[in-house]
């Protein structure tokens, strides 16, 4: 029987790469290190834990029954050390902050008041991906996001900013370009964008099922805005996105039209529910005062 000895957060983070990897050499690639040496140190924890934890094979690498087992319990190790190291770094620099912005929302105004009224304060920015901001806030990379819903708001504090109306994307050639506006019944047939795993941000921004039941059109699975810009351009796709997005001024064969007949897009603060913090509740009345949409 294998002895207790404390888990190496580093053998365990090595462990969760090759398992969403499936594939030693690729999550040796993502960590920077050799494979030889990725494979001596899983192979140390695999005697720390007594078990095997994965099996190699012609197509790649697969989690054994035991390794099905850790492989959550591993995740959050990882989850709890990071909020754990988030938390102890904030109690001893109180005087710091870290604000978060999702894709083509602007908060520089806000940061700048923030900096102004505390010369003496850490005052950081950081992009946040749109299906990150729980994530990144409960596992104390960032102290608030400005970003738009729908998200997951479990242990979140969550505060409307400003609507944004929804327009429709479209590339310049389309039939609905140059239209006044457009509704749900003109864009019935036209494939729109879907990401994997996230059932929510695909009801609200492909409007799915339509108010009288009909499912959206499926369209490209994509992985970034940058993906949706560039399958509209090319004709295999429309997007419903906000209007605020200023997408249309990255290039100029794409355009937008108003779409009339769906709620506007709520652009919010999210920060920790439990958060005490002097400088994410000023943060916050600054957003609330400068972040308008105006």
């Amino acid at each position: 029987m294998a002895e207790h000895a404390d888990l190496d957060l580093r053998l365990v983070r090595y462990f969760v790469a090759v398992a969403e990897h499936g594939h030693f050499g690729r999550a040796a690639a993502d960590l920077h290190v050799t494979q030889p040496s990725l494979s001596r140190q899983i192979r140390g924890l695999e005697r720390q834990l007594g078990a095997r934890l994965l099996d190699r094979g012609p197509r790649g690498t697969r989690l054994t029954e035991a390794g099905e087992v850790f492989l959550p319990l591993a995740k959050d190790l990882l989850r709890s050390a990071a909020q754990a190291t988030g938390r102890t770094r904030a109690a001893a620099r109180p005087a710091r902050i870290t604000i978060g912005h999702a894709v083509n929302i602007l908060v520089t105004p806000a940061v700048r008041e923030m900096r102004r009224r505390h010369p003496d304060a850490e005052v950081r920015t950081r992009h946040v991906g749109f299906h990150e901001v729980p994530a990144a806030l409960l596992d104390h990379r960032v102290d608030a996001v400005v970003a738009r819903l729908p998200f997951p708001t479990g242990g979140l504090r969550v505060t409307v900013l400003h609507d944004e109306p929804r327009v429709v994307l479209l590339p310049r050639d389309h039939r609905l370009a140059g239209k006044e506006s457009v509704r749900l019944d003109d864009i019935a047939d036209e494939p729109l964008p879907r990401v994997p795993g996230d059932a929510e941000w695909n009801a609200f921004w492909r409007v799915d099922p339509r108010p009288g039941g009909r499912p959206a059109p499926d369209g490209p699975v994509i992985g970034a805005v940058e993906d949706k810009v560039e399958l509209v351009a090319g004709g295999e796709a429309i997007a419903i996105v906000p209007a605020g997005a200023g997408l249309t001024g990255l290039r100029a064969d794409l355009t937008t039209v108003p779409l009339v007949d769906v709620e506007p897009s709520h652009v919010v603060l999210a920060t920790r529910a439990d958060d005490r913090s002097r400088l994410v509740a000023e943060f916050r009345r600054i957003a609330q005062a400068q972040l308008t949409g105006a």
